[in-house]
């Protein structure tokens, strides 16, 4: 620990902040790219200092934790882990269904010891289907078994170490105090909204994208085996739509526009039919007619006739 610490006064050991900032931006930075990546990161703080910041931060952001105590095991030997998140499943079913009625009260006691047991121990990973991407643990010398699995397997932890604990234990070692609650409460906080980093940055859900893939490598019926698979019903809506478009086209020269035009000439018809309304004057082919006979008259008319008739208009003449 001694590059991590800054000084010594009145035998108490000063942490270097500088170290402290430094650790915390890995930390948060490594987080950031493992919840990117699709993996969890599970909070281990066991201590009752750290035991109530961790539930409250892990749950915020969705996380496993680990805070009343580590059972040997539980990432080494995580098959039988499940099978007893499986049994309190089972007991919780039976409990809410009445099923567990049917047993004596001795059997009912012990079963509600057993399943208080498994949730005090287990709860907190019990949304855990698989190894997680990485440890956050607070207090390395107390949580040193979580520490030496984490490592057997593989798993890269991040530590927040004190002046008496050891450095080497942790792959991302954050320098600060592991006893008080607000030291314990900031780092904890921080490395959470890493998480929720990590969360925005993360890609679309892989099984959304193996759900389309399994959907496009399905042969559709009244294919052979040597044609190419059909497509996910996406990309066949469009094929549906685009013959339609052909149809409509030559439909478009053909518009009910000349439709008045035919119909201008019976407008015209009420136009021929005008001549017919005056049918009452028909004095106009009367007076045609008379004009006709009087210029056969004028015609057959003799010499003294004309005489009288000029005789006569002169008279009305002189008399007028």
């Amino acid at each position: 620990m001694a590059p991590y610490i800054f000084g010594k006064r009145n035998l108490i050991h000063i942490i270097d902040i500088r170290e402290t900032v430094k650790g915390l931006l890995r930390a948060k930075k490594f987080i950031a790219q493992v919840v990117a990546n699709g993996e969890q990161v599970l909070f281990v703080g066991t201590k009752r200092q750290a035991r109530h910041t961790i539930e409250q931060h892990s749950s915020r952001v969705g996380m496993p934790c680990v805070t009343e105590r580590w059972l040997g095991g539980m990432l080494t030997n995580f098959r039988t882990v499940r099978s007893r998140l499986g049994r309190l499943e089972e007991l919780e079913q039976a409990r809410a269904d009445g099923s567990a009625l049917q047993y004596s009260k001795k059997a009912i006691a012990a079963r509600e010891r057993e399943e208080r047991k498994i949730h005090r121990n287990l709860a907190g990973v019990r949304d855990m289907n698989k190894l997680p991407g990485a440890l956050l643990v607070v207090d390395v010398g107390r949580e040193r078994i979580a520490v030496r699995e984490a490592k057997k397997l593989g798993i890269p932890t991040i530590c927040l170490i004190d002046t008496d604990s050891d450095p080497d234990f942790a792959d991302i070692p954050i320098p600060g105090n592991d006893d008080a609650i607000r030291s314990i409460e900031v780092i904890v906080e921080h490395l959470a909204d890493a998480v929720e980093v990590g969360k925005r940055a993360k890609p679309p859900e892989e099984s959304d994208s193996r759900e389309g893939r399994r959907r496009s490598s399905r042969p559709t019926m009244g294919r052979a085996d040597g044609d190419k698979p059909s497509q996910p019903p996406e990309a066949q809506a469009p094929q549906v739509t685009k013959p339609e478009k052909p149809a409509e086209a030559p439909a478009k020269p053909v518009p009910a526009e000349p439709a008045p035009v035919a119909e201008a000439p019976a407008e015209a018809v009420p136009v021929a039919e005008v001549p017919a309304e005056p049918v009452p004057a028909e004095h106009a082919p009367a007076e045609a007619g008379a004009a006709e006979p009087a210029k056969d008259q004028s015609d057959t008319v003799t010499g003294a006739d004309a005489d009288s008739a000029e005789g006569t208009s002169s008279e009305t003449t002189v008399s007028s």
